[in-house]
């Protein structure tokens, strides 16, 4: 049977149609997938960044499988130096939903957008507790919804006391060590007072630490900090006492974007380099945490074993 040659061509252009329809959606489910690392090459003028989960210095490789991941500091700082290296760049965002966590990761990643050569922005979306709070300080401005848990201007130190199971258990600790405090805060033996001032001495510092890196990077009394007394607050009471420049929602952020590049903004999310399967994983691991809960931070040498947190 003969086909008829305008049917021939019309099949062939609505396959053309469907095969370039097909092509656009898989680029733009890649991009959606991969958060603009591939597919669609849109241009922009802006970075994001995200700050989600407890910030740590490594996290190792995530599984889909797994609990919720923390921010691994090393990643986020890389995003943020690639982002001021490339010139479409003109303003970044960096996006925060922390309870916080180690010290210095924290202040790596608030260093790194100090340095950010152009306006700088951080959102808090659920929370901004702790570290994450000590993120924001290094940004211009803090942005916040009315309902997200801003502060924890706070430190925590802890340590285990098995001393009384180690007793029933009939386990002895013995170390040998060269230093006095070599040992300060060893879950198997009571404390002594003078290593509790020690520790103690160590956790007022970090605390000190905190409120002068707010007070300097939000341009706030550091007795208006210490007031806080490491509470937290919906958004709406945090603009209200100044921890938190201005309400809104992510387009708000966006107008106001618009406002210092004075071109509409056009917003690239950079994140770490990883496979899709990764990013599926990933992606599936969004959680609420809960307010001021940090994640230890072990400052002990071998003998000790005591965990802080920004909190």
């Amino acid at each position: 049977m003969e086909r008829n040659p305008r049917t021939n061509g019309t099949n062939l252009l609505a396959a053309a149609v469907i095969g370039a329809t097909a092509a656009m959606t898989g680029k733009r489910l890649v991009a959606r997938l991969t958060r603009g690392r591939f597919g669609d090459a849109e241009e922009y003028n802006a970075a994001k960044v995200t700050v989600s989960g407890p910030i740590t210095r490594d996290t190792g490789r995530p599984s889909p499988l797994s609990g919720p991941g923390g921010t691994t500091a090393d990643d986020v700082v890389e995003q943020i130096e690639a982002a001021d290296e490339d010139e479409n760049v003109e303003a970044l965002v960096v996006e925060l939903n922390t309870p916080g966590g180690e010290v210095l990761p924290s202040d790596d990643i608030r260093r790194a957008a100090a340095d950010f050569d152009g306006p700088t922005l951080a959102y808090a979306t659920d929370t901004c507790a702790s570290g994450g709070y000590w993120i924001a300080s290094g940004c211009d401005e803090l942005w916040a919804r009315d309902a997200s848990l801003v502060g924890s201007i706070g430190v925590v130190g802890s340590r285990p006391n098995a001393a009384g199971l180690a007793d029933k258990l009939g386990i002895s600790y013995e170390q040998f060590t060269a230093g006095e405090y070599k040992d300060a805060g060893v879950p198997l033996r009571e404390i002594e007072e003078d290593e509790r001032e020690y520790l103690q001495g160590i956790i007022d510092g970090y605390y000190e630490q905190f409120v002068e890196t707010v007070s300097e990077g939000r341009d706030m009394d550091p007795e208006a900090i210490r007031e806080t007394e490491a509470r937290v607050y919906l958004g709406s009471d945090a603009a209200e006492i100044g921890l938190v420049d201005e309400l809104g929602t992510e387009d708000d952020v966006e107008d106001r974007l618009e406002a210092l590049i004075g071109a509409e903004p056009e917003v690239r999310e950079f994140t770490p380099d990883r496979g899709l399967a990764d990013r599926l994983g990933i992606g599936a691991e969004r959680v609420a945490f809960a307010a001021g809960n940090g994640v230890a931070s072990v400052f002990a040498s071998e003998g000790g074993d005591v965990d802080v947190e920004l909190r």
